[in-house]
């Protein structure tokens, strides 16, 4: 069915909707449970030298998502010009809130529309929820005119978010195009969401201020292991998972990826996640 979304006088038809909500999971003993929509996301921080082992201790613990066990994922954020987002997110505020497009279409060139989500992703604290749109657009719209362009008219983009209840004091515009690959999962004994990313690649399709260079693009050492369930706490099996040596972190692509953007061409923090340097 077509969704109509009314902002001022405009009226913008999507094609389709695709809210994702989590599915039922059961209930852990210990933890207060995430408000129906919400969902706690733990993140941890692999370091270069055990993306291997991290891949095959998964597959021991969990099992591949039926639907969607593997794909790269393309996201392209947006922020205010003066990056309200990320500099909130670096200063650990309380509410949060991420604005993107995401694409999992490897090569688009010669094929037909292809599916695009329009994501509003909400923190508070550690409870996180995730409000998605699918349309369909030309792979013409993925070329880098395009990706400056933000793929989709801002009209479009702020009748969406406002849809989600979202409403940013300042104009969006696209900032970075993230790209990873992506393994999903399912814990065998509880069903908790897992997934396992790594060669995250970012860069700019805007230039900002202070920013050192624009051009080219950057490869984050290591990769990330985010979990997803109903409560704080880690099923027994995954526990192990310090036998990776890591630790629960906030890590954010978006970010990190900016962070590292905005170190000198060269030096190590342009590879690393902020505040760590690990032996690759």
């Amino acid at each position: 069915m077509d969704v109509h979304v009314l902002d001022g006088s405009t009226t913008i038809a999507l094609r389709s909707i695709d809210i994702e909500v989590p599915g039922l999971l059961k209930k852990l003993s210990a933890g207060p449970p995430a408000v129906p929509g919400q969902r706690f996301e733990r993140k941890f921080h692999i370091p270069t030298k055990n993306l291997g082992f991290a891949a095959a201790l998964l597959r021991q613990l969990c099992r591949p998502d039926p639907e969607f066990p593997k794909d790269r994922v393309h996201s392209l954020y947006f922020d205010t010009p003066d990056l309200e987002q990320y500099h909130g997110s670096d200063s650990g505020e309380f509410n949060k809130n991420k604005v993107r497009l995401r694409w999992y279409v490897e090569n688009p060139a010669g094929t037909g529309e292809i599916p695009l989500f329009i994501e509003l992703k909400t923190r508070q604290g550690f409870a996180s929820s995730k409000q998605r749109r699918r349309i369909f657009i030309p792979p013409s719209r993925l070329e880098p005119a395009g990706l400056a362009a933000g793929i989709i008219s801002r009209t479009e983009l702020a009748g969406t978010v406002a849809h989600f209840g979202h409403f940013p004091g300042k104009p969006l515009q696209p900032i970075v195009l993230i790209t990873y690959h992506r393994y999903r999962y399912h814990e065998i004994l509880t069903g908790v969401r897992v997934s396992f990313d790594y060669d995250i690649r970012a860069s700019l399709v805007a230039a900002l201020p202070d920013m050192t260079s624009t051009t080219g693009e950057i490869t984050l050492q290591g990769g990330v292991i985010e979990i997803k369930g109903p409560t704080l706490d880690l099923p027994l099996s995954l526990r192990r998972m310090k036998l990776l040596e890591v630790d629960w972190s906030r890590f954010s692509k978006y970010g990190s990826c900016l962070d590292a953007l905005f170190e000198t061409p060269g030096s190590v923090a342009r590879f690393s996640p902020p505040g760590r340097i690990f032996e690759y």
